[in-house]
C-alpha cells in the first residue's frame, strides 16, 4: 500500500455518513431519515448497537453491525457498544422454532467480560467509544413500577404482529412470556442511553425494527 492510498483510508468521512452507508448497502430501514441527517449536520451524535452475551465470542453475524458502528465512528460520531448482560437472561425472540436456552448467570457474566474485551480491541482504545452493560439498569427495575411506567405503553397486538411471533403461534410452537418481554427491555435500553448518554440512534439488524 503506498502512502497516498493509506492517507485516503485514514481520512475521516463527513459527519453525514448516510451516503457512504447507502452506497455500501448498509441501509434497509431508517426512522426519520431527514431528521437524522439534519441532526448530523449539527455535529457528532451518539449511537449504539446491542450484542447479547449468548456466546464467549462475537460471530460472523455480528460483523455487519460492527462495521456499521465503525463507519459512524470514523465519521466523527460517538459509539456505544451495548452488552446484553440483562436481556441475555430472558432470551431473544427469533425465527427459531423454540425459545433460546437460558444460560447460567455466571456463564453470561463470563461472556460479557470476553465480548467487552473484544469490543475494546476492535476500536483499539479509541476516543468516542464506550462499552456498557444493560444488566446495570435492568436489574434495578422494580417489576411493578416497570409495568406501570413502561409496560403499559406496549401493545400485545403489535407484538404478535411480528412475523417470528406469528409463525410460532400459527404453527402451535412455544412462545414464552419472557420472550415477549424482550421487546420492552430493548426499548428500556434506548430510554436509559438517551437519558444518561444523550444517545439518539440505535443501529441493528432487521429483527430490531
Amino acid at each position: 500500500m503506498n502512502e497516498d492510498s493509506r492517507q485516503t483510508l485514514e481520512t475521516p468521512t463527513p459527519l453525514n455518513v448516510i451516503p457512504e452507508l447507502r452506497a455500501r448497502g448498509f441501509l434497509y430501514q431508517v426512522s426519520h431519515l431527514e431528521l437524522l441527517e439534519e441532526r448530523m449536520a449539527q455535529g457528532p451524535l451518539t449511537l449504539y448497537g446491542g450484542f447479547d452475551a449468548t456466546a464467549p465470542s462475537l460471530q460472523v453475524g455480528n460483523l455487519l453491525i460492527l462495521m456499521l458502528l465503525k463507519w459512524f465512528h470514523r465519521a466523527g460520531h460517538r459509539v456505544i457498544f451495548l452488552l446484553g448482560g440483562g436481556t441475555t437472561q430472558i432470551g431473544d425472540p427469533s425465527d427459531k422454532k423454540s425459545a433460546r436456552p437460558l444460560l447460567e448467570k455466571q456463564v453470561i457474566k463470563d461472556n460479557v467480560d470476553r465480548l467487552g474485551a473484544i469490543a475494546e480491541g476492535f476500536f483499539a482504545g479509541a476516543e468516542r467509544f464506550k462499552v456498557v452493560n444493560n444488566k446495570d439498569w435492568l436489574e434495578k427495575l422494580g417489576y411493578m413500577a416497570f409495568l406501570q411506567d413502561i409496560g403499559r405503553h406496549f401493545s400485545v397486538n403489535r407484538m404478535v404482529g411480528f412475523e417470528f411471533v406469528r409463525n410460532r403461534l400459527d404453527n402451535n410452537l412455544p412462545l414464552s412470556f419472557l420472550e415477549l418481554n424482550y421487546m420492552v427491555l430493548q426499548a428500556t435500553d434506548y430510554l436509559q442511553l438517551y437519558d444518561q448518554e444523550d444517545c439518539v440512534l440505535q443501529v441493528g439488524g432487521a429483527d430490531q425494527w
